[in-house]
């Protein structure tokens, strides 16, 4: 059974527990770099064209972190926006030292 969330604040320590392998954080933390990075060279070039790679690198290197690493389904699946803004909301914490690696 799904469990259901009433805010993001609820879901985000969830979204944590499943994150909890150090490789599975670091592919995510490498996929939404990527996936910034496209967007930023995207609109740089003015080449919308290569948008379509966001989600290919995005979610290609969360979930090699959850199948292979974390050995779980991601989020995702159920919980799609939340799970999108907790993966840019985790990339912060990475970058800021509150979530570590």
């Amino acid at each position: 059974m799904t469990k259901a969330f009433s805010s993001f604040s609820e879901f985000y320590p969830f979204y944590l527990e499943e994150h909890a392998h150090p490789t599975c954080k670091l592919l995510h933390f490498i996929g939404t770099w990527l996936v910034v990075l496209v967007a930023v060279f995207a609109f740089i070039l003015n080449e919308p064209k290569w948008l379509w790679l966001m989600p290919l690198v995005g979610y290609g290197f969360a979930w090699v972190g959850h199948f292979f690493f974390e050995r779980n389904r991601p989020a995702t699946f159920k919980h799609p926006l939340y799970s999108l803004l907790g993966d840019f909301v985790m990339w912060k914490d990475i970058m800021t030292g509150k979530v570590k690696i």
